[in-house]
């Protein structure tokens, strides 16, 4: 870790790693790092794992939420190389299964977007996202509401 001044800051990876040490150690939920960040539970997870940009009042209140160094808050305000996994098909189980969803759907949601918006995407940037339990005498079950901005093709 820093300590002098020939050091290097601290990696997004090894700041992750502490932030999840902290979490886990404090009894932390996403919930409680939201309201502390001052934002959805969704997009502090994000954020907090690497995947998100935090502003100066967000990356100082993590700094103090989770016990980082200092100098952690300014590598949690730098863009980070997002969507990256360690390998193409994820391994880990229950991510895998979002990759099998789009393996299985992914063409039936494109067909169903174009049909109602029209040749575009679906955004990434411009995202919201909600994860709720769902209690049903089956088992209970996870609902994920994803709401991301229609952008659509230009044609010249």
């Amino acid at each position: 870790m820093s300590g002098g001044s020939n050091d290097m800051p601290p990696s997004r990876s090894e700041i992750v790693q502490q932030i999840m040490a902290a979490k886990v150690g404090n009894g932390l939920r996403w919930t409680d790092v939201a309201e502390a960040l001052e934002t959805s539970k969704e997009w502090a997870a994000a954020a907090c794992l690497g995947q998100m940009t935090m502003a100066a009042e967000q990356a100082d209140a993590a700094v103090e939420l989770f016990g980082l160094p200092a100098e952690a808050s300014a590598v949690l305000q730098v863009p980070p190389s997002r969507g990256s996994l360690d390998q193409a098909v994820p391994s880990d189980p229950l991510i895998y299964r979002f990759y099998e969803v789009v393996s299985v759907y992914g063409t039936t949601l494109k067909e169903l977007i174009h049909e109602e918006f029209g040749d575009g995407i679906m955004s990434a940037i411009d995202f919201r996202m909600n994860l709720e339990r769902e209690p049903d005498p089956a088992g209970d079950r996870v609902r994920i509401t994803m709401s991301g901005k229609f952008l659509p093709y230009r044609t010249y």
